[in-house]
């Protein structure tokens, strides 16, 4: 799910599949940006191709634990790499999915510890 997440967000910027992958009740807490509710965290605005943002998982760093009669919480560390930039950003975060069905949605996202690194 995690790399269908962010080819939605980074490559294809398919805003009807992206808010399909939230419930109505989503939340996002980013530690520069602040708290995001419902439609502000499933609404895609732009395109970061667009922008030459890329995200790219950073390898060995992607953990998933199933949550009990939920669904499961992911975690891991990313980095945002901008076209023409000396470094790149690398951050923390972790989603909280929900399994309704056979259908898995985020729930909650923490993104965090953000930090510039040499490219």
């Amino acid at each position: 799910m995690d790399s269908i997440l962010f080819d939605v967000a980074f490559v294809t910027c398919d805003a009807e599949k992206f808010r399909s992958l939230f419930t109505e009740d989503a939340e996002f807490y980013h530690d520069v940006v602040g708290a995001s509710y419902g439609a502000e965290v499933w609404t895609l605005e732009g395109c970061p191709r667009d922008d030459g943002v890329q995200r790219v998982l950073v390898p060995g760093s992607l953990e998933v634990f199933p949550m009990a009669d939920y669904g499961a919480i992911q975690m891991g560390e990313h980095r945002f790499i901008e076209d023409g930039a000396e470094t790149s950003t690398i951050a923390r975060f972790v989603h909280l999915w929900r399994r309704e069905d056979d259908t898995w949605r985020i729930a909650r996202v923490l993104s965090y510890d953000h930090q510039p690194v040499p490219r």
